[in-house]
């Protein structure tokens, strides 16, 4: 399975992550091959999808360098190229506000192209889209479905040692996680089927008392 993260890029070879298929960069001026992940932030959402998804192939997609901003046409290059190197499974923490780009999302996104992203911006608003909103008292190793929405655990791979109000948390370890609990149900399900084969599981999660 192919996954492609969408965010600062990864350290190649990290315990968390281990080898990854590929990389790109993604900038005003085009691609490149700069992959380097400079914030940490691409690097722990992507020990964190490992963690559930350990034989995933994972792509590095960086459209983050020097912060966590990226301009809307970034964003939609990124997400072609995922769709032109026929990525199974998008994560992409971000999101817009802006309704002017809804077109675009839905124009780059088509028929073929799974997203998980945060729910209540753009491009998680989308029905096309698994959107995830954060949920504290959600296990990690779970997930649950309201109103449209998946929730899951905001935080991201333990590090030993390190408290967990310290580490990295928030709505993008939401997603990440959320893409690694994607990925599992997708090895049994079809892209067109995933939404309802999650909601599925996100009840049986419930029945037998995981969430």
């Amino acid at each position: 399975m192919k996954i492609a993260i969408i965010d600062s890029g990864i350290h190649l070879g990290h315990p968390h992550v281990g080898e990854i298929a590929g990389a790109v960069g993604i900038a005003p001026a085009g691609e490149n091959n700069d992959a380097i992940d400079r914030l940490g932030h691409g690097t722990a959402v992507a020990g964190a999808i490992r963690e559930k998804a350990p034989d995933a192939e994972l792509y590095a997609v960086k459209v983050f360098d020097g912060r966590l901003t990226a301009n809307i046409g970034v964003i939609l290059r990124a997400l072609a190229w995922c769709r032109d190197h026929r990525m199974d499974l998008v994560n992409l923490s971000l999101g817009t506000e802006n309704p002017a780009h809804r077109d675009s999302f839905l124009g780059v996104l088509g028929d073929d192209l799974l997203v998980v992203s945060a729910a209540n911006v753009l491009p998680g608003s989308l029905p096309e889209v698994i959107g995830v909103a954060p949920d504290p008292d959600c296990p990690r190793d779970a997930f649950r479905y309201h109103g449209g929405v998946f929730y899951a655990s905001p935080y991201p791979r333990p590090i030993p040692g390190v408290p967990v109000a310290r580490n990295l948390q928030g709505i993008s370890f939401a997603v990440a996680n959320m893409t690694g609990l994607v990925a599992r149900v997708l090895k049994n399900s079809s892209r067109s089927a995933i939404r309802e084969a999650l909601v599925v599981q996100a009840q049986d999660m419930i029945s037998r008392g995981s969430v």
